[in-house]
């Protein structure tokens, strides 16, 4: 280290294992002086006391075979309550459609004929309740970034901030430039719209709609005092109508579809049935197929489903699960058989390269 002063450089010798640190500085005299600092301390010279433990053989094969012990009853559980859950997929978008139209099918579902449709399930085995009820759509991009910023949130939960459009086009005012539409973007504008009502030996299932969607979405990110305005007053309608004496807080299904999906196939809570259904009934459903998802080749999906203590179906985890705990239960007995096979004294000097003959 230098310190350079009058043109002249002193050279100060450098401390090993020290950590010094230099400065200068001019008195009122002109007079340049030089100060060094030596800091030393059993933390700056890393001499604390510090664990570092020696990878065996045998630590090597016991954490393995922890690891395969503790992961592989985790997998089996989690498989076994994943295969506890009924689930009930129904895809309707073509056969919902009269055979006759279906060399069109954007033409009819923007046409005006008539889009109730009548459709059959049957349960498999007992479903408890509550039994969820989802729609489900494949190839449509909520992720897509154009579309994830077209909305405002300030004018959902604020009735004040109703003309904060900036951020909406091109749904923000209708006609251009006058009124704007509370709720205003793309997503809100694309709300799903198809309708679902079931029964049951030609009994009605009450649906239940409430409570369908996060407790802190309705409590801090839709207002109370926010209603609807505007709102599919366009010349192209994109998806379903809202109540415009219920605020955006109460409107779930708004709600629902409003928190964006990260993938491009992904299901949205529609309702709960909230009571059993029996093994081998079947269940009529009459639904309204209004949503187009044949412009852009989407599938549509009716899912009921149950669920266990783990959630909804996932196979995934478990064979995630399953699959760490095997390969370390190989890797385990893979080096318990090397270690008995050949053993090897810890830290022989005779496997250094420079102790081996050539």
């Amino acid at each position: 280290m230098s310190v350079r002063g009058s043109g002249v450089d002193e050279v100060v010798g450098c401390l090993p294992l020290k950590l010094v640190v230099g400065y200068r500085s001019v008195d009122s005299g002109g007079y340049l002086g030089s100060i060094m600092l030596v800091m030393d301390s059993r933390f700056t010279q890393q001499e604390l006391p510090a664990c570092k433990p020696i990878l065996t053989p045998r630590w090597v094969i016991s954490a393995f075979m922890l690891v395969s012990i503790v992961f592989i009853p985790i997998g089996l559980a989690s498989l076994f309550a994943s295969r506890d859950v009924v689930e009930i997929i129904d895809r309707y978008e073509t056969d919902c459609i009269p055979q006759a139209l279906r060399n069109d099918k954007v033409k009819y579902i923007q046409g005006p004929e008539d889009k109730t449709c009548n459709r059959t399930l049957r349960v498999p085995k007992r479903m408890k309740q509550p039994i969820y009820v989802y729609y489900q759509l494949d190839n449509f991009y909520q992720n897509h970034r154009r579309y994830v910023k077209s909305r405002s949130d300030k004018q959902l939960k604020d009735p004040k901030s109703e003309n904060d459009v900036s951020a909406c086009k091109p749904e923000d005012a209708t006609p251009p430039g006058s009124n704007p539409i509370v709720p205003c973007g793309l997503i809100a504008w694309s709300m799903f719209n198809d309708t679902y009502s079931f029964s049951r030996n030609s009994e009605q299932l009450p649906l239940n709609k409430k409570g369908i969607s996060w407790k802190s979405d309705r409590q801090h990110k839709f207002g109370k005092e926010v209603f609807p305005k505007n709102f599919q007053n366009g010349t192209l309608i994109g998806g379903a109508h809202l109540n415009s004496s219920i605020p955006l807080s109460e409107q779930e299904d708004l709600i629902v579809w409003m928190r964006t999906a990260a993938l491009p196939t992904f299901r949205k809570l529609y309702g709960k049935i909230e009571v059993d259904l029996q093994a081998n009934e079947s269940i009529e459903v009459q639904l309204k197929n209004y949503y187009n998802t044949y412009s852009f080749n989407g599938k549509k999906k009716l899912v009921l489903s149950t669920t266990s203590w783990l959630g909804g179906k996932n196979d995934f985890i478990g064979i995630a699960y399953l699959s760490v705990g095997g390969l370390c239960f190989v890797l385990a007995m893979a080096f318990t058989i090397i270690y008995l096979v050949k053993p090897r004294r810890l830290g022989d000097p005779s496997y250094l390269s420079w102790n081996r003959n050539p």
